[in-house]
């Protein structure tokens, strides 16, 4: 059997030489070839519309680029390693992906929630305008490179909910001694404000809500908050979401392991995940306002809106964070200017453009 494989190896190798055989037709590269299994831990679970599901498309559309060769396979949250624990285990090898958001590494450094959300940031134009071609993402990459870790962004959602309470505030005065789950940036802001925050993983609100760990949370989406059933305990759901008007997400992955994958792979991992980007946050944007109807009509959810004069407090509050946090921290001071020189330029055009709707309501 050997024999005869390398006579055609051979056959096929004198009749190339005598240009009579196209490179295509002898050709069966490693690319080709080579089967790779993955595994990748996701921080959200696939019952969680637009965190989760977003991941199995990622993976089925490996799949079917590679002729199911390269398979990733999507694992439910702490089916490996902890939800908040992916950073760690992705650097070290025991996962070789993970589905999960930048914000969850904020307790490393902090700086890397400016690469989820930033409170009072922009729309996704100009966010990814930032990331992408702003230079904001060389940041990104620089941490995680030191821990042996590559990324690239892979789902981004609309704007989210500020806050799910048991009764309506009368001023945020009342938020004081609050014990909030909160995420990101805005973390920091509500602390200020008074408010104990913690940051738990979607599973764990839930049930730390209902024993009364927490007093109130916010978490993401309409159609999301619905399925975490948040409106079984906290009636009053604040918009808008001043500190996550959009949110982008990553496949975080150990950096060997990537390397070691042919070209053709990588291709495919960048290609699937930036499809997902643009995609899922059009979807996302696409069932909110039904979700809001039916936490009002079905649930009896009061939908509050911050009055503009609290509006303005987050925002000072907020700023007077970049200034706390980058005399500390000169990691989070470098990423902070960048940001903030990249808005300040893109104003112009974000001035010029902005409109302001003048239709009548119904």
């Amino acid at each position: 059997m050997l024999a005869r494989m390398l006579a055609l190896r051979l056959f096929g190798a004198l009749l190339l030489s005598l240009g009579l055989l196209p490179v295509s037709a002898t050709l069966s590269t490693a690319d080709a070839q080579e089967r790779v299994r993955w595994r990748m831990q996701s921080a959200f679970g696939t019952q969680l519309p637009h965190l989760g599901p977003p991941g199995h498309r990622f993976a089925k559309d490996i799949e079917r680029m590679s002729g199911g060769r390269f398979e990733i396979k999507f694992h439910e949250p702490g089916a490996l390693v902890p939800s908040l624990e992916c950073f760690d285990a992705a650097s070290k090898g025991s996962v070789d992906a993970c589905w999960t958001t930048p914000g969850f590494h904020a307790g490393k450094y902090p700086a890397l929630a400016f690469f989820t959300t930033v409170p009072f940031g922009p729309g996704f134009g100009e966010f990814m305008a930032w990331k992408w071609f702003g230079g904001g993402n060389k940041f990104r990459d620089e941490i995680y490179e030191k821990h042996g870790l590559i990324a690239f962004d892979a789902y981004c959602i609309g704007p989210e909910t500020s806050g799910w309470f048991r009764r309506q505030l009368g001023s945020l005065d009342e938020m004081k001694g609050l014990k909030m789950r909160f995420f990101g940036l805005g973390a920091k802001v509500m602390q200020k404000l008074g408010v104990s925050t913690q940051l738990l993983a979607p599973a764990d609100i839930f049930p730390s809500l209902e024993r009364g760990v927490l007093d109130a949370t916010e978490f993401s989406m309409p159609t999301m908050d619905i399925k975490q059933g948040f409106h079984q305990i906290a009636k009053f759901n604040y918009f808008p979401g001043w500190h996550q008007l959009v949110s982008c997400n990553e496949i975080l992955m150990n950096k060997a392991a990537f390397d070691a994958l042919p070209d053709t792979y990588k291709a495919m991992i960048e290609v699937a995940a930036t499809a997902q980007v643009g995609y899922n946050f059009a979807e996302s944007e696409s069932t909110q306002f039904e979700a809001m109807a039916e936490m009002r009509d079905k649930y009896n959810v009061v939908i509050k809106r911050w009055d503009d004069k609290d509006l303005a407090v987050f925002e000072k509050v907020w700023l007077e964070v970049i200034t706390e946090e980058s005399a500390k921290d000169p990691l989070f001071k470098r990423i902070a200017d960048h940001y903030l020189a990249f808005r300040k330029k893109y104003q112009i055009w974000g001035d010029a453009q902005f409109v302001k709707p003048t239709y009548q309501k119904d």
